[in-house]
Formats: C-alpha cells, structure tokens, sequence
C-alpha cells in the first residue's frame, strides 16, 4: 500500500501542478491595431500633434466568462516616477472592437488627472507605449475619478485574460 500511495502521488503531483497554474495564470489576449503594428510607430494623428484620439483596437481569444473589457496605455519610459498613464477605460463591452475616438464605458483618470484619452507627447526621444488589455469575469463598480492603481487593485481577482500591443512614439520637429 505504501508504493501504491508512491506511485500515485508521483504521478497525481505534476497533474495537480499544471491545474494549479491554469487556475492562477490568466490566459493571453491578442491586442492589435489597424493603425499601427506591434513594436512600430503610432502615428502623429493619436498623439499631441495630431487629433490626439484613441486608437482603434481589436482584441481577439477572449476566455468564456468575460464580462467586460478594462484598458490602460502607460508610458514607463517617461522621465515621471512611476512613467506616464495615458488612457484608463474599464467596463467595455467584451465584443473585442474599440473604435477610434472611443468614448464609452467609464473613463478613468490619466496621469493629468483628466479623465480620457491623453495623446502622446514625450519631451525628448522615442518612448514605448503599452496597451494593455485585460479581460474580466465581471464589470467594476468604480466610477471616473479611478486613476490606473484604483484600477488595478479592483481588477485583483477578477482578471481571466490579459494583452498587450506595444506602439512607439518620437515627436517631430515642427
């Protein structure tokens, strides 16, 4: 009975290792844009010098369960403790399309403490800017005056996928 109990644990260990993970891992999203692709330039029009209007975005691999969308665009190579926030909007519908100039759902506080899009507008030199989109299994009930740390902590727990498209911005001389 002793070796039996041996073997079993043996091979029910790794098994339960791998659900454990699957349960603590969110699963990945696919976040693009028709306007500019993964690590190359944003164009001038979703930035100071341009328009300064969101970005489209189409997300796709949404997990069964999710009940809402939640975005964040940072910027961690701003000069700024902590980088730059951009963009906070949660409680999109989970239909995986944000279109361009998108100003539904809650919009929460950029780093200028403005709710809404901010465009980009680094001071010197090429700067990353990181969609990140996560999938949630319920809608947050949180209001506009939710900057991106009040976001992250309510999605704690709540998070069954998440994604993230990488874009690039310098200014040009004008």
């Amino acid at each position: 009975m002793n070796k039996l109990f041996k073997r079993t644990v043996i091979f029910a260990l790794p098994l339960i290792v791998i659900a454990f993970m699957a349960l603590t891992v969110p699963a990945t999203l696919t976040v693009t844009s028709p306007a500019f692709k993964a690590d190359g330039m944003i164009p001038a029009k979703y930035t100071c010098q341009g328009a300064e209007v969101s970005p489209p975005l189409q997300i796709s691999g949404m997990p069964s369960g999710t009940q809402s969308l939640a975005v964040i665009v940072h910027d961690p190579d701003a000069a700024r403790p902590g980088g730059v926030t951009h963009w906070i909007v949660f409680n999109l519908p989970p239909d995986g399309n944000i279109p361009e100039d998108f100003k539904g759902a809650t919009q929460g506080l950029n780093s200028g403490n403005k709710p809404g899009y901010k465009g980009m507008c680094p001071p010197t030199g090429s700067h990353h800017y990181h969609f990140m989109v996560y999938a949630l299994d319920s809608k947050l009930t949180l209001d506009s005056n939710t900057d991106k740390a009040g976001l992250e902590k309510a999605m704690q727990g709540h998070v069954l996928a998440q994604g993230e498209l990488i874009g690039l911005y310098a200014k040009t001389a004008q």
